[in-house]
């Protein structure tokens, strides 16, 4: 069996020209417009757009866009409590909405992320007695998953558990409540929380911790009745490649859940390796980080790798490249183009991949009914003969044959 059998679907198919009758012996164009897998990346360069001062800044970060949307259907936004509300009650959201419905009207599935973190927690919030902390954030999760429904439909409900109650590099609102509450206590009030205001949303739980200890954390949750769309696995490789045994291993150990997988957060570098002995990535501090050539070579080889092996796997929904440009976190060479906006081997082996290796372009002839078979990679379609087109999408493999009017 095709190893990416599970990724594809076939399809019959009845044109029939504008006037309703069978397009008998015609050649029809079919062209894969877009993917049922989540092909995603950070797309806070969408961000910079909305804030961009001057023409000149416009259009390099429009640049920037236009070649994020030419590889990617999905896209993660910030929700940082910090820094969307950094004063009580004055929210990020107009500029959060605007930079979601632009990628939503080009087609793009949005996740927001995170709606509870210990970590660029809001600061106000240390006021406040535990009781307190934990209400404003469940009224937090209720405000702004109720008020971008229809647009952002997918959030990491809450992240990094594993570390939260023992975190311990500064004093901070969450984890005091995740103290109190406990793990399990705590992500079950968020997520039915999240529930609430958006019964149809994928929710998730995210974690760079992948050892047992998140395992142990699912386990749990699960038996307590906690509604987990997907598990969340962060894979930020500013030490080196995981390489193909560690990445099976997880995916091994994850799988047995039966629950969708969604790999959130990947960082793969195009420079020099952080060192081992760092343990805490976010203490390695540099001024600058270059990208090099070797390196860059080296990136691509390994997304290609990783991405491959990703799709392969069944119960894998999503991918998220995290910086989609070189100098964001940590100043790192983690981008798929250069602070130029140049693109870089990584780009070029993905897109050759998603848009290339992974996407069904077909030329057929239809017999005297007007009838078409294909197999293709589920996603939607068009469907084109001279200059009438229609649109259709394929998902599963669907019984009888499905007609398609052309207009």
């Amino acid at each position: 069996m095709n190893k990416l059998q599970h990724r594809k679907a076939g399809i019959c198919l009845q044109i029939l020209n504008p006037d309703g009758t069978p397009a008998a012996g015609k050649e029809i164009r079919i062209d894969q417009t877009s993917h049922q897998f989540l092909f995603g990346c950070g797309a806070f360069d969408t961000m910079a757009l909305t804030y961009a001062k001057d023409d000149k800044e416009k259009a390099f970060h429009a640049e920037t866009v236009e070649k994020w949307l030419a590889l990617f259907n999905y896209g993660t936004l910030p929700f940082y409590w910090g820094r969307y509300e950094p004063e009580q009650g004055h929210t990020q959201q107009e500029a959060v909405m605007t930079a979601a419905k632009y990628l939503q009207g080009k087609g793009v599935r949005l996740k927001g992320h995170p709606l509870c973190w210990h970590t660029v927690c809001a600061p106000w919030l240390m006021e406040y007695s535990n009781e307190e902390i934990l209400r404003r954030q469940l009224e937090r999760i209720h405000r702004d998953v109720t008020a971008f429904k229809g647009v952002i439909d997918m959030w990491d409900v809450i992240n990094e558990v594993v570390i939260m109650p023992i975190f311990d590099k500064y004093d901070n609102a969450v984890t005091r409540i995740c103290n109190e509450y406990g793990r399990i206590g705590l992500v079950k009030k968020v997520f039915a929380a999240a529930k609430e205001s958006n019964p149809q949303a994928t929710l998730l739980i995210n974690d760079f911790n992948t050892s047992e200890s998140y395992e142990i954390l699912l386990e749990g949750l699960l038996e307590a009745g906690v509604p987990i769309s997907a598990i969340g696995i962060q894979s930020h490789q500013h030490q080196g490649y995981w390489g193909l045994e560690k990445l099976n291993y997880v995916l091994e150990r994850y799988s047995r859940f039966g629950i969708p997988i969604h790999f959130t957060e990947n960082t793969l570098i195009s420079g020099d390796l952080m060192p081992e002995y760092i343990v805490d990535l976010n203490d390695w501090q540099v001024d600058s980080w270059p990208s090099t050539p070797e390196g860059e070579e080296r990136q691509a080889r390994e997304v290609t790798e990783m991405y491959s092996t990703l799709f392969a796997h069944p119960l894998v929904e999503a991918i998220t490249s995290w910086d989609f440009t070189d100098n964001c976190w940590l100043h790192a060479p983690a981008g798929l183009v250069r602070t130029d906006n140049t693109e870089k081997p990584a780009y070029q082996a993905l897109k050759q991949l998603i848009h290339g290796e992974w996407e069904t372009h077909l030329t057929l002839t239809t017999d005297a009914d007007g009838r078409l078979s294909f197999e293709g990679f589920k996603g939607g379609y068009s469907v084109s003969a001279g200059e009438n087109k229609a649109a259709f999408e394929l998902k599963e493999t669907p019984e009888g044959t499905q007609q398609i009017t052309l207009a």
